[in-house]
Parts: C-alpha cells; sequence; structure tokens
C-alpha cells in the first residue's frame, strides 16, 4: 500500500538528441546533455506519506475507518460475552486473591457493597483478546492523533473520543503490567460511541471514494437510529453492572427495562433498585431529551426539504416499473391536468408513471391536486434542473421511456424561453442518449436546434397555420384540436338541444392506424384502389380512411388517389370513434322485407337506416350494427325523389366508385395548368389587365428549417415600397386598400411584429394548389414596422402587403379596408404576458377584439389566446341567457371529468378563437400515436410530400341538395374527382335572447308545444342562410325553454304587458346603440376621405351558431350552405406522363341534374 502511494511523484525525462554543434561568431552550444527532473505532488516526507495513507487517500482511508469500526464493535461484543460468562454469585474480588461470595440482597437503598461494581470475574483467553484489540486501538489513536496535530495538543486531547479511547484503552495496558487489575471493571460498551463516530465518518468516505452523494436525508436517520442505539446499549450495559450490587439483573432485563423506559411506557415491572442505577437513569433520560430532539428536528427539517424538492426516484423502481419524465420550467395547475388527462386517457399509459423535473417549488394548487390519491401513487415530483447530472440521475432519465420537455409560454421574451428549452434537450440527450424526446419549441427559427429529437412541435409554426386556414377553411381550428383531444363522445348527450348532441358525439373521433392485412374494416379491399377502400369502408363500417403508408416508405401519404393500390403491408390512417381493436362486430343478414323497403321509396319516410346507424361507445368498446351487404354497386337498383302532387319524377343517379383508377371516370381539375385557368374564368373587366403569376419555390426562407412548398409567386419580386398598403411610391400611388380596387375580400392579420411565424400564415394562402382566382389579398397590421429580412421573404408572394399600426386605433383599421374584409386574424400579443396574474395575458387582445366584434358585426374575427379558460369572454353578451346556459353546461361536462368541456362555447365551436396550448396534446399524443404530428403537418399544409392530398373546403349550393345525404356526397366525391370528405361545418339561425324577459315571452308562447326528437339521419333544422325558417320554431323553442331553466330558477311571473315595454326599450337600447356605432365608424371614414358605401351594406349575422362535425354518419342530411371539409388529392400525381390529359373548363365537383341523369345509376 506504501508503494502504490509513493507513485504519486511524476517523473518527466528530458531528453534531447544530440545535435551537431553550431557556431555564430564566437559562440556556440552542446545539446549531447540528459536531465532528469522530479516533480513532487506532495511533500517527500514520511509523516506527509503516513497523513496521504490514513487520512487524505479516500479509499485507504475508508479501509482503516472501517478496521476502527470493527475494532469497537468487537468490543462490544466482547464485553457482552463477558457478562454472560461472570456469575458474581461464585465469588468477586482481584486477580489472584481470594474470592467475596456475595448472595445477600442490600438492606438499604444508601448502604451498598461496591465490590461487585469494581471487580468482574474476567477469564484469561477473553481478557488476552480484550487487551490486544485494547493495545491496537491504542495505537491507532495516538498515530491518528499525531497526524491530525496542527499546533494545539489540548485541542486533540480534550476531544470526546480522544477521552473515551483513553478509559476503554489505558486500563488494558495497565493490566500487562499489574495482574491484580485484571479482574477491574472497565466501560468497554462505551466504545458503543466511537463505533457510532467511526460510522459517520465511514459513510462520507464512502461517498468521496465512489464519487456519489446520498441523500441527507439517509444520513440524517442513520445518524438517529445510531444515537438511539447507542443510548439503550449503553443504558443497558450501566445498569445490568450496577445492579449487580443490588437485584443482580439480567443483561435481557435490562435491555428491556431501557425500551420501555425511552419508549414511555414503562410498565414498572423492572425497576433498578439503588441509587447509582437509578442516577444512571435519570441521566440517560436527560441525555436523551437533549440529544433526541435536536436529531429529530435535523430529520423534520431534511423531511420538509425533500418534500419541496420531490427526494429521488429509485433506480429499482426505474428498473421494474415503466415512467417518463416532464421537464418545464414552471409547472401551471392547467398545464399539469392537461398533461395527466391526456396521458392517462390511453389504456396502455395506466402503469406508467410520471416523474416531474421542475426547478422552481410545488405551487399550492400543484401540491393539492398532487395529494389526490389518482394521482399521488402515479405522479412524482422532483424539484431540480434539467442541466444538473445529478437532478437527471434522481430521475432515472437514462431509464426513462420518454421525456417530454415543454416551453414557458407565458415568458415576455420568448427567444430567452426557447432557448432553456435547447438547453434542456441538450443535456438530456447528452445524459441520455437512448431517451426519446418530445419537444415543444415557440419560435420556428429555433427548431433546427432540436431536430435531433424525435417529435418536436413549433408553437408559431402550427398557429399561424391554423390561422390561415381558418381564413379558408372555416373552423379548421376546431377540426384539428377535437381530433387531437382523446374523447368517447359523451359530450352533451344529455342536452335537449340536437346540435349538442350531434357535435358532442362527432367531437370523439379520432385519428387511428392499423395495419391492412390485420384489418376487418379495410382487409378485404387489398388490391383495390384507395377511393374505392375509404368510401366503402365508410360506408360499411362508418369509419372514414384518410391516409396510408408504405411499409418500405416513412411518409404518410393523405388521399393518395384512386391510382394508389391497397397491399396487404400498408398502414391505414382512418378517423373513427373508437380504434378497430376495441370495436365489436355484430353481422346481420339482410331480409327481403327490407330490399322491398328500399326499391318502394319508403327510405324517405324516416330515417335511413344504414350500415353504421347505432355505434353504442362504453368502456372504450364500440358495437357495430352492421348488414352484410354486397360492397359492389348494382346497376339495377335505382333511387327514386319524393313525388309532387302525384307525379313520379327520377332522382339523378351517382356513379359508382370504381375498384381500379379509370383516368376518364375523374375529373381532372388541373391546377398547374394557368392556361385553362384563365380560359374557364374570364376576367369580368376587360380594361383591367389580368395578373400573372408563375408557380414556384420560395427564393428566400426567413428561417431555417421550413418546409418547401409549391406556391403562386410573382414573376419579378416585388419593391419593398410596393409592399406598404397605405404609401403610395414610384410604381403605384394607391394609399387605402378601396384604391387597389381587389377582387377577393382581404384577410387582415393584427399582430405585434412580423415574427417568422407569420411567414406560415402567407404559404398556405398562397399554396399552388389554391386557384388563382380565389386568392385573397393579405394585409398585415403590424404594431411594429418590419425589418428587411421578413420583407425579402413575402415580397415574392402576390397581394401580399403591411401597414405599421394597431388594431387599438380605428383610423388604421379603416385605412387597411376592414370594411372590404371577411377575416380579421388577431394575434395574441406577446408584451401583454404578465407575471404578476397569467390569466391577464390575453386582457387585452379580449377586449380590442369585442370592439371590433361590436363595430363590425359581420366581420368574421379569428382569434388566438393564451388560455382557454378565457375563451368564454370572447362575443360576450352579459344577458344573453343561452351562453349563461352553455356555461353551466360547461361546468358540468369538467364535473364529469371531459377533456374538452370547453367545446360547447359558441366561439370555440365555430372556429373563432382557440388557445395553442390545446395543441399541447398533440405532443402527448405523440407518445402512443407517433403520427399525429406528420399527420397534423400535412393538414395544415406546413409540409407537402409528394402524392400526399391537402386539406380544402366546398360549400353545398341549391344545386347540390340533390346528393341529400353525407353518404351519398361521399360517393358523389370519390366517384367524380377522388376527394375524401371528413366532416362538415354546419350554421344555423339562432334566437340570442338578450334579456329575461324576453325568453320568458318566447317561452309562454309555445308552452303547449309539443317536444321533438330528431334522429341523426332525421329532418334537421334549416341554417341562417336558408330562406325557408319553418322548420326550426319547434327546436328553438325548446332551446329557450332550456336556456331558461338552467340560467334562472324561481323567476317571478310578470303580466304581459310589462314584458312588451321592456323588450321594446330593449328593442330601442339596441337600435340606438348600433345607430351610434355606425354613426362613428362613418364620421372617421368620411375624415379620411373614404367611401362609406361598404360598410352600409354590412349586416349584423349574430343570430348564428356554427359547430364542426368531424365523419359523421352516412345518413346524415346536408343542408344549404353546409361547407364539407374535404382531403383533396395531390394534382402534381394525376399528371400523367406522355398522355393528353383532358382539361375540363370548370372544377366544379357536381353536374347539373340533367348531366346527372345521363351517369351510370347505383
Amino acid at each position: 500500500m506504501m508503494k502504490a502511494s509513493t507513485q504519486n511523484a511524476k517523473n518527466v525525462n528530458v531528453n534531447s538528441s544530440p545535435k551537431p554543434p553550431r557556431r555564430m561568431g564566437s559562440l556556440g552550444s552542446d545539446y549531447g546533455l540528459r536531465v532528469q527532473v522530479e516533480f513532487y505532488v506532495n511533500e517527500n516526507t514520511f509523516k506527509e506519506r503516513l497523513k496521504l495513507f490514513f487520512i487524505k487517500n479516500q479509499r485507504s482511508s475508508l479501509r482503516i475507518r472501517l478496521f476502527n469500526f470493527s475494532l469497537k464493535v468487537l468490543t462490544c461484543v466482547l464485553y457482552i460475552v463477558r457478562v454472560l460468562l461472570d456469575h458474581p454469585e461464585e465469588g468477586i474480588g482481584c486477580w489472584g486473591c481470594s474470592k467475596q461470595n456475595y448472595t445477600s440482597r442490600p438492606t438499604s437503598n444508601l448502604v451498598i457493597n461496591w465490590a461487585p461494581i469494581l471487580w468482574v470475574n474476567r477469564s484469561l483467553p477473553l481478557w488476552g483478546i480484550q487487551v490486544t484489540v485494547a493495545l491496537i486501538s491504542f495505537l491507532e489513536t495516538m498515530l491518528l492523533t499525531y497526524l491530525s496535530y496542527k499546533g494545539n495538543i489540548w485541542e486533540q486531547i480534550f476531544r470526546v473520543s480522544f477521552i473515551l479511547e483513553m478509559i476503554n484503552t489505558v486500563p488494558f495496558i495497565v493490566t500487562i503490567f499489574w495482574a491484580p487489575l485484571r479482574n477491574l471493571f472497565i466501560p468497554v460498551f462505551l466504545n458503543c460511541w466511537l463505533a457510532k463516530h467511526a460510522l459517520e465518518n465511514m459513510i462520507n468516505d464512502l461517498h468521496r471514494a465512489i464519487q456519489r452523494t446520498q441523500s441527507a436525508m439517509f444520513n440524517q436517520v442513520s445518524i438517529l437510529i445510531c444515537t438511539l442505539l447507542c443510548l439503550v446499549f449503553t443504558g443497558a450495559c450501566g445498569i445490568q453492572h450496577l445492579e449487580r450490587a443490588g437485584d443482580n439483573l439480567s443483561f435481557f432485563n435490562s435491555l428491556y427495562f431501557c425500551i420501555v423506559t425511552f419508549s414511555t411506557v414503562g410498565f414498572g415491572d423492572v425497576t433498578p433498585q439503588i441509587w447509582p442505577s437509578q442516577l444512571l437513569v435519570v441521566i440517560m433520560i436527560c441525555v436523551a431529551l437533549v440529544v433526541l430532539p435536536l436529531q429529530f428536528e435535523e430529520l423534520v427539517y431534511l423531511w420538509m426539504e425533500r418534500q419541496k424538492s420531490g427526494g429521488n426516484y429509485s433506480r429499482h423502481r426505474a428498473q421494474t416499473e415503466k415512467h417518463v419524465v416532464l421537464c418545464v420550467s414552471s409547472l401551471k395547475i392547467d398545464l399539469l391536468m392537461d398533461f395527466l388527462n391526456e396521458f392517462y386517457a390511453h389504456p396502455r399509459l395506466q402503469d406508467y408513471y410520471v416523474v416531474i423535473l421542475c426547478p422552481t417549488e410545488m405551487d399550492l394548487q400543484v401540491r393539492r391536486v398532487l395529494q389526490i390519491p389518482l394521482w399521488s401513487q402515479r405522479v412524482i415530483y422532483l424539484q431540480g434542473s434539467a442541466l444538473k447530472d445529478q437532478d437527471l440521475m434522481r430521475a432515472k432519465m437514462d431509464d426513462a421511456e420518454a421525456c417530454f420537455i415543454l416551453s414557458s409560454r407565458n415568458e415576455v421574451d420568448r427567444t430567452a424561453a426557447d432557448h432553456q428549452t435547447i438547453l434542456r434537450a441538450w443535456a438530456v440527450k447528452d445524459f441520455a442518449p437512448n431517451c426519446p424526446l418530445y419537444v415543444q419549441i415557440l419560435k420556428p427559427e429555433n427548431k433546427f436546434h432540436v431536430k435531433f429529437a424525435d417529435h418536436v412541435v413549433c408553437e408559431e409554426e402550427f398557429k399561424y397555420a391554423m390561422l390561415a386556414l381558418n381564413c379558408i377553411c372555416p373552423s379548421t381550428s376546431t377540426l384539428i384540436t377535437l381530433l387531437v383531444h382523446t374523447s368517447r363522445g359523451q359530450e352533451g348527450q344529455q342536452s335537449p338541444e340536437q346540435w349538442q348532441r350531434m357535435y358532442g358525439r362527432c367531437s370523439g373521433n379520432e385519428v387511428y392506424h392499423i395495419k391492412l392485412s390485420d384489418s376487418k374494416f379495410f382487409g378485404e379491399y387489398e388490391g383495390k384502389s384507395f377511393t374505392y377502400a375509404s368510401f366503402h369502408a365508410h360506408k360499411k363500417y362508418g369509419v372514414c380512411l384518410i391516409g396510408a403508408k408504405r411499409e418500405d416508405n416513412k411518409s404518410i401519404l393523405l388521399n393518395p388517389g384512386p391510382r394508389y393500390i391497397m397491399v396487404g403491408s400498408d398502414i391505414c390512417f382512418y378517423i373513427n370513434i373508437t380504434k378497430e381493436e376495441n370495436s365489436a362486430f355484430i353481422f346481420k343478414e339482410e331480409e327481403k322485407q327490407k330490399r322491398q323497403y328500399l326499391t318502394s321509396g319508403g327510405i324517405f319516410s324516416g330515417p335511413s337506416r344504414l350500415p353504421v346507424h347505432s355505434i353504442i361507445a362504453s368502456m372504450g368498446t364500440v358495437a357495430m350494427d352492421l348488414q352484410n351487404t354486397e360492397c359492389h354497386p348494382s346497376s339495377g337498383t335505382t333511387l327514386t325523389l319524393p313525388t309532387e302532387n302525384g307525379a313520379g319524377s327520377r332522382r339523378p343517379s351517382i356513379a359508382p366508385v370504381l375498384e381500379i383508377a379509370d383516368t376518364a371516370a375523374i375529373l381532372p381539375c388541373d391546377l398547374l395548368s394557368d392556361q385553362s385557368e384563365d380560359e374557364a374564368n374570364p376576367s369580368d373587366d376587360e380594361s383591367l389587365p389580368t395578373p400573372e403569376y408563375v408557380k414556384g419555390y420560395p427564393p428566400n426562407s426567413p428561417y431555417i428549417g421550413s418546409s418547401p412548398t409549391l406556391c403562386h409567386l410573382l414573376p419579378v419580386k416585388a419593391s419593398f415600397c410596393c409592399l406598404r398598403l397605405d404609401r403610395g411610391c414610384r410604381h403605384n400611388s394607391f394609399e387605402d386598400a378601396k384604391a387597389y380596387g381587389f377582387k377577393n375580400k382581404l384577410i387582415i392579420v393584427s399582430a405585434e411584429t412580423a415574427g417568422n411565424g407569420l411567414y406560415n400564415f402567407i404559404v398556405p394562402l398562397r399554396a399552388y394548389y389554391r386557384p388563382r382566382k380565389e386568392l385573397n389579398p393579405i394585409v398585415l397590421l403590424l404594431d411594429n414596422p418590419p425589418d428587411n429580412h421578413f420583407l425579402e421573404a413575402i415580397c415574392c408572394f402576390p397581394m401580399v402587403y403591411f401597414m405599421a399600426g394597431s388594431i387599438d386605433n380605428l383610423d388604421n383599421l379603416l385605412q387597411c379596408g376592414i370594411i372590404y374584409a371577411d377575416n380579421l386574424v388577431v394575434v395574441d400579443k406577446e408584451s401583454t404576458m404578465s407575471a404578476e396574474e397569467d390569466y391577464m395575458a390575453d386582457a387585452k387582445t379580449i377586449v380590442n377584439v369585442q370592439t371590433m366584434f361590436r363595430l363590425f358585426p359581420s366581420l368574421s374575427i379569428i382569434t388566438e389566446l393564451t388560455h382557454p379558460s378565457n375563451m368564454r369572454f370572447m362575443q360576450f353578451r352579459a344577458k344573453d341567457c343561452y351562453s349563461l346556459a352553455l356555461s353551466k353546461l360547461e361546468k358540468k361536462e369538467r364535473e364529469k371529468g371531459s377533456n374538452l368541456a370547453f367545446m360547447f362555447r359558441l366561439p370555440f365551436a365555430a372556429g373563432r378563437v382557440f388557445s395553442i396550448s390545446m395543441l399541447d396534446t398533440l405532443l402527448y399524443q405523440s407518445f402512443v400515436k407517433d403520427y399525429m404530428i406528420p399527420i397534423a403537418r400535412l393538414l395544415l399544409g406546413l409540409d407537402t410530400t409528394p402524392g400526399s392530398g391537402y386539406l380544402c373546403a366546398m360549400k353545398i349550393t341549391e344545386d347540390d341538395l340533390w346528393i341529400r345525404t353525407y353518404g351519398r356526397l361521399f360517393q358523389k366525391l370519390c366517384s367524380s374527382s377522388a376527394e375524401i370528405p371528413v366532416g362538415i361545418y354546419r350554421t344555423e339561425l339562432h334566437l340570442f335572447s338578450t334579456s329575461e324577459s324576453q325568453i320568458s315571452i318566447n317561452v309562454d308562447e309555445c308552452e303547449d308545444t309539443k317536444d321533438v326528437k330528431d334522429h341523426w339521419g332525421g329532418k334537421s333544422h334549416r341554417n341562417s342562410t336558408s330562406s325557408d325558417q319553418s322548420e326550426h320554431p319547434l327546436l328553438r323553442r325548446k332551446s329557450l325553454q332550456w336556456a331558461r331553466r338552467l340560467s334562472r330558477k324561481g323567476t317571478k311571473h310578470t303580466n304581459k304587458a310589462d314584458e312588451k315595454i321592456n323588450q321594446q326599450r330593449q328593442n330601442l337600447y339596441h337600435r340606438s346603440e348600433r345607430q351610434e356605432l355606425s354613426e362613428l365608424v362613418k364620421n372617421r371614414m368620411k375624415h379620411l376621405g373614404l367611401p362609406t358605401t361598404g360598410y352600409d351594406e354590412m349586416n349584423d349575422h349574430q343570430n348564428t351558431l356554427s359547430y364542426v362535425l368531424i365523419n359523421p354518419p352516412p345518413d346524415t342530411r346536408l343542408e344549404l350552405n353546409d361547407i364539407v371539409y374535404l382531403i383533396r388529392s395531390d394534382p402534381l400525381a394525376n399528371v400523367q406522363n406522355g398522355s393528353n390529359s383532358l382539361k375540363s373548363k370548370s372544377c366544379r365537383l357536381f353536374p347539373s341534374n340533367e348531366e346527372a341523369k345521363n351517369e351510370t345509376e347505383l
């Protein structure tokens, strides 16, 4: 060992090869010398080497302390052996003296025979062992005292450990030279305190040697246990020895007495009889009263600190149980509940544990939630930083199934928040390279730093893409939000409102996947076209097949088109209430009566009985009532229209969906052909020049990592001066939106700064598959002027302008053309983030939107908020009882544990508002469904994959109502243009009441009305744009009854005269307010020199409600002005090389009735 320790010296040999002497005048040098230099790390003295071995070196010092601890334990064991072998009644005395018998009990407590206390019986072998151990301990103590000497000898002498060593070793050494003292009593049991001290030092050296730190709680518990053992052992040995002069208690009885006494039980069956032993008990109790409270206080303090920091996740649990780690900078109750509800919504994740790693202390709300038994057994909170390996070790990151790293979106400086997220991701990847990473980033320019992560969600990319699609596909944000949330479709099923039942039922649809060869839904369509499989699977099972992926290809293709042939190894992606594995299939044989019923025209006399008419969701299992019908269409079956005035008329038929694609059967909407577009849509004003656009990839990307998208571009980049809407330049003199004379309605975006995320707003609106005639001008209303880098990125896009101004300023809104706009997009302001009260971050945005809602009632305002709970303030009507009833419905759904309690808020259902925090579930779902992020990016147009389709919408007009049902629409789209419908956006007229008296009037008028229960396929009410409004009064009366019952109970009825007066006053009040606001806007327009004609034409369409139906049943009736969401196949995939494709002058999906009659009948 000594030889090993001397190797700390380093030998450096400086060798220089001999070189020939070089002469420089009279000077010369000799390089042939060889010098050996020794460098010593420590002082090369005998004392220093001993100190290095016994004290400084962790490993050797650990061995020395372990040996010392063993000696002290051995002495205590030898003492117990001596006690068990000693019998005082056989005689007591010094070594070699005559023994005195001791058999009588003391006559008094004060009269004590001290001989049994001073002398003991010690056999020669036992004495020899004790002397040897004492001699070794003495020499070791003296050596360590010498090595630890630092100039003050008294400090070394008066140490408690040194005094105890002298008491227990020196008497044994003296007995070597003076034999009569070999039977002298020596309190060897006090070595237990020296053993405790050696154990503490040994634990410290152990931590230093293995470079690992145990928790302070472990050390303190060890010290407390050792202290208790030493107190009990000392008391038991002392009382047993002193009672040799009394009742001569055995060692076991003494130990029993000490334990009973220290536990405060005190039976009294064993008690000391003489005053020395009684005095010892008093002393031990006093010592315990001083020492133990101090130990417990330290333990409680460490326990409280441990509760704050969260302790550790044990290695044993990490290896035997599955857990994921959630890394956040600050944990809020909303974020925690969203994560837990979504994560544990999947059945196979019920056995997982969630370890939260957060640098801040747990707040009160989070602490209360984590104390609920549902979460306390599955969620572990650790206070620590992901940048520290010790904290990552505490969370057992290397054994975790996944790590979720979320950004703090409430920070004012979002770039700084991203930097923190990036460092956390790097730290986790460095510590646990094999742990899957799920990272949330805020700004798109920082995304490439975490490209190595398994899944990345960029908030601004998704936010602006959804805002853009909301302008051309209404309520896309609601559609995507409902798809990425886990729900069973039970929301609103107890409501008397039909739209709430339909909307809540369809909200349970999610995206699932399955292998084609393992599927009952799609297995029979192997070798068939994708379009054929999608239509017939929807017709037979009610599932919507939206995409597929080849086994040898990582790219997901949405609606790859009819030329895509399904193979057994394909992965199918479909929308349904639940996945196929949780579905039970009940087949029924088709009866002849039903065939006759279908052919006799009786199908229109009641609800249509289609294959998936009854879908019952219970405990995650869906029972499907299926009919064993042939999938192949029969040309002999006809569908007839209801007869009018006794005269029959033939209904237009729909072409069948072919198993294999037929090029001539698909309408080739060649979006790449500018010539056909020009021919099909000649300009109304021949004097106006037609703008020239080209299709290509944007030459300048504002950030690294943006997906290239083929777009409509200007042939020549626009000058920066031409992008300013409100200022003329040498190229044009236009100074407002009216002067440009745009044919299409404007899209105005109000934002604080021109961030790189705005680029993702423009790209989907200028994608190549958008018809050129439908491109809407985009005006960016920015609080801060954009920099040249951003202008360089957008100057290649047609009809994109910016203007410096604020949404607070009415003049700025009028100058940017708000009266010529259909959509106003309001992006949440980053500078309004409030650290004092997080929920006030949306205050400015909400008030501004409410102002726009009052000034421009027909304007579609689309808003993004930070907190979902603030959606209840959008389009706020204080006296609207229907909104109050919806608020109570939301609370009821939240009490039932719904993850979508906010879905019945009218602004959210209509797609007017959403919160980007709702898309956090997209990242959480990716742990189970790794395809959700790619599918969402394809739907939003953030990514473009060759052969993959895109999301668009079409409007149902009066010419299209002959289709009648959603199932027939599905067939028509698949057979004519190979498009896959995924849902319906429906708008209905609704009478919003502004006072309780108005409700009472409407309810009183319809008290005798009979309740009507509409079926899924039953006759539904007309929407707001229908001229016939006679089909919804009964349902509206029922709605008012429901609103009245939920909003107010026990209302006092007043007479009808007073109610009419109150109603007239309210109408007068609203008319005067409307007129006042109108005059305000007109006066500002006149002041700015703008014509007021456009504002006069704006109508108030606030008495409508809209909602989304995802994958509705096939027998759902279509209504006028329904907007159908479509996944249209990639136009580039339909272009055949070497053949002249048919170019249609119109891409209209539905031919006229006369054209349809000549098609093949179904």
